[in-house]
C-alpha cells in the first residue's frame, strides 16, 4: 500500500471520527442536560487531530526506519551472498534493484541487480503491509481514547486551541530555524574560505579571477571589489536611477491626479510587473534592450561594443522594481492626513506646489523605505544579470562595458564539475555572506524607516 493511499484513509478515519464524535456531543446537549463545555464541533475536531496525527507520525517513523529493514532482509536472501564487499558498489546495486522493484525504472545498468528484484518485492510488500497495519492499528486507537473523552464536562475546545497554537508555533520556529541554517552554513562555510584566503585580500582587492590551484599569491586573483561595484553599478545606480523616477511620478499621478476608475484599472496593470518571472525580463533584456544599447554604443563612437552591458541589465532591472517604489510610495502619500492638503490649497497653493512641498516631505520616510526595499531587491537579482550583464569582473564606470555581479559569480562557481572543497567554490559561500549582510541592513534600515513613518501617521 503506497504512501499517499495509507494518508487518504487516515485522513477519512479521522473525518469518521470528526462527524461520530461530534453526533455524539450533540446529543449530549439535551434540553434537561448541563450544558457542553465546548461546542459539538470542536469535540469532533479533537478526536479527528488525535486520529491523525499520532497516525502521521508513526508513519513518518516507520517510513525512516523501513528501507533499513528492507535492505537488511535482502541482504539475507542468497541471492544477496554474490554481492560486492565494496559498501559503495554494494549500495548502488541495492538502490537500482529497489528501484526496479518498484518500477520506477525498466532496465538496470548492473545485471546483478536483476537477482535482488524478487527479494525487495518480498521484503517491500511484507514491510508495507507492517506499516500499513502499524498506522492503522494507531489512528484508530487514539481516535477510539479521544472518543471515550467526549463528555458534557470534557474541556474539548482549549484541547484543541492548545494544539492549534503548537502548530503555530512549530511553523514560526520552522522559519526561524531555517534562517539560522542559512546563516550557520554561511558562516561555516565561509570561515573555512578566509582560512585560506585574507579577508582584506578579499574584501579589498581589485582583481577577480578565481581559481582552484594554491599558491602564495592565491588571495590576489580572489578580489572582490569589482563584483561589489557591479553589483551597486546595476542594481543600486542604473535600476535606481529608472526606477524612482517612473516609480515616484506614478505614485503621484495615480493618487492625486487620477479618477477611481484610471486608477482601479492602471494600479493592478502596474502591480504586475512585481509577478513577472525574472527569467522573462531576463530575456526581454538579451533579447530586446541589449541590441537597442549596442546600437546605441555604435552611434556614439564606440567600437565593437558588446551585447552585454550594464546598462542593458540596469534598465531592465528597474524596470522589475518600478512597483516596490510605486507602491510604497503610494501608501505614503495616500497616508498623508487630509488636513495637511487642504491647508495647502486654502493658503493659495496649486496641486503641484501642494505635492512637491507638502505631500512629498510628509510621506519622504515611507518613500526612503520603499526605495531601499527595491535597492535590496535589485542587488539580488541573478537572471537579469546572467542574460544581459554578462561575467567579465570589469571596475569600470562605462554603462556600455560588460559587468558581472555576486550573484552572477555564485551560480557560475556552485555549477558545473567542480572540486567542492577548493577555495574557488567556497568563495560562493563568502559572496553569499557578503550579500546576505548587505541585504539584511537594508531591509533593517528599511523597516526602520516605515516604523518611524507609521508612528508619525497613526
Amino acid at each position: 500500500m503506497s504512501s499517499s493511499v495509507l494518508i487518504l484513509i487516515v485522513l477519512g478515519l479521522g473525518l469518521v471520527g470528526w462527524l461520530v464524535s461530534r453526533a455524539k456531543a450533540a446529543s449530549l446537549a439535551t434540553p434537561g442536560s448541563r450544558q457542553l463545555h465546548s461546542l459539538p464541533r470542536y469535540h469532533g475536531t479533537y478526536v479527528a487531530l488525535w486520529a491523525i496525527l499520532p497516525a502521521l507520525m508513526a508513519l513518518a517513523l516507520w517510513s525512516s526506519v523501513s528501507p533499513r529493514l528492507i535492505n537488511s532482509a535482502v541482504m539475507s536472501d542468497p541471492a544477496a551472498k554474490t554481492l560486492p564487499a565494496e559498501a559503495i558498489d554494494r549500495d548502488a546495486i541495492l538502490s537500482e534493484a529497489a528501484q526496479l522493484a518498484r518500477g520506477d525504472i525498466e532496465a538496470g545498468f548492473n545485471p546483478a541487480s536483476d537477482a535482488l528484484v524478487p527479494a525487495f518485492k518480498v521484503a517491500d510488500a511484507k514491510f508495507g503491509m507492517m506499516g500499513a497495519a502499524l498506522t492503522l492499528v494507531v489512528a484508530f486507537a487514539c481516535g477510539a481514547f479521544a472518543f471515550t473523552r467526549v463528555k458534557v464536562g470534557f474541556k474539548a475546545r482549549t484541547k484543541v486551541e492548545r494544539v492549534t497554537m503548537m502548530v503555530l508555533l512549530l511553523a514560526s520556529l520552522m522559519a526561524v530555524l531555517t534562517t539560522f541554517g542559512i546563516v550557520a552554513s554561511l558562516i561555516v562555510e565561509s570561515g573555512r574560505f578566509f582560512s585560506a584566503i585574507s579577508p582584506i585580500d578579499f574584501l579589498f582587492g581589485l582583481h577577480w579571477n578565481p581559481t582552484a590551484e594554491g599558491g602564495p599569491d592565491l588571495g590576489e586573483n580572489f578580489g572582490a571589489i569589482p563584483l561589489f561595484w557591479g553589483t551597486i553599478f546595476i542594481g543600486a545606480i542604473i535600476a535606481m536611477i529608472v526606477a524612482i523616477p517612473l516609480g515616484l511620478m506614478s505614485a503621484i499621478f495615480l493618487t492625486q491626479y487620477a479618477d477611481a476608475r484610471l486608477r482601479a484599472w492602471v494600479k493592478p496593470l502596474l502591480e504586475i510587473l512585481a509577478g513577472v518571472p525574472t527569467v522573462v525580463y531576463g530575456y526581454f533584456a538579451a533579447l530586446t534592450v541589449a541590441p537597442l544599447v549596442r546600437d546605441l554604443a555604435v552611434k556614439l563612437g564606440m567600437e565593437n561594443p558588446s551585447t552585454e552591458s550594464a546598462l542593458a541589465a540596469g534598465l531592465v532591472m528597474g524596470v522589475m522594481i518600478i512597483p516596490f517604489v510605486s507602491s510604497m510610495a503610494d501608501d505614503s502619500i495616500a497616508a498623508v492626513p487630509q488636513a495637511m492638503r487642504d491647508g495647502s490649497l486654502a493658503m493659495g497653493a496649486t496641486t503641484s506646489e501642494t505635492i512637491k512641498r507638502v505631500l512629498v516631505p510628509a510621506a519622504l520616510p515611507g518613500i526612503v523605505a520603499g526605495v531601499m526595499l527595491a535597492i535590496s531587491r535589485a542587488i539580488g537579482e541573478t537572471m537579469i544579470v546572467v542574460m544581459a550583464a554578462g561575467a567579465a569582473a570589469n571596475l569600470s564606470a562605462n554603462p556600455f562595458a560588460s559587468m558581472t555581479t555576486v550573484t552572477f559569480q555564485i551560480v557560475a562557481l556552485l555549477t558545473g564539475d567542480q572540486d567542492f572543497n577548493t577555495p574557488k567554490t567556497m568563495s560562493a559561500f563568502a559572496l553569499g555572506l557578503v550579500l546576505f549582510v548587505v541585504t539584511l541592513l537594508l531591509n533593517i534600515v528599511a523597516l526602520r524607516v516605515v516604523k518611524r513613518f507609521r508612528e508619525a501617521y497613526d
